[in-house]
């Protein structure tokens, strides 16, 4: 599975941005797929995750609330929709996916997904 996520830029403090990641791959429906984000000069931290049919999902206590992940396997994307931004959600935003179906146990470490996709940045200014 190979990912590519866009949608980042740059939004004032209490905007909205939708991130899209697409993936390749004629099984992505079998895949969970989450979201992380690695803010400048900190760790990668997780953010939210789906379950590969989109029904459970799961989000960082610092983002519930204001963002939701999504999917469409028809197109191949999940999305992470974010509003109500905050400068402190400055980050470069990955998503990495995880071959998994049946009941979904949601993963939140880094070293719980096979593939990862490139960055993109979401600045937020305040």
């Amino acid at each position: 599975v190979q990912l590519q996520a866009s949608g980042g830029g740059l939004v004032q403090a209490g905007g909205s941005l939708r991130l899209s990641c697409a993936a390749s791959g004629r099984t992505y429906s079998s895949y969970a797929i989450g979201w992380f984000r690695q803010p400048p000069g900190k760790e990668r931290e997780f953010v939210a995750t789906i379950s590969w049919k989109g029904s459970v999902t799961y989000y960082a206590d610092v983002v519930k609330g204001r963002f939701a992940i999504s999917r469409d396997n028809a197109k191949n994307t999940v999305y992470l929709q974010m509003n109500s931004l905050k400068p402190e959600d400055t980050a470069v935003y990955h998503c990495a996916a995880k071959y998994y179906v049946g009941r979904y146990s949601p993963l939140i470490q880094n070293n719980d997904y096979d593939y990862w996709g490139q960055g993109t940045l979401v600045t937020v200014s305040s």
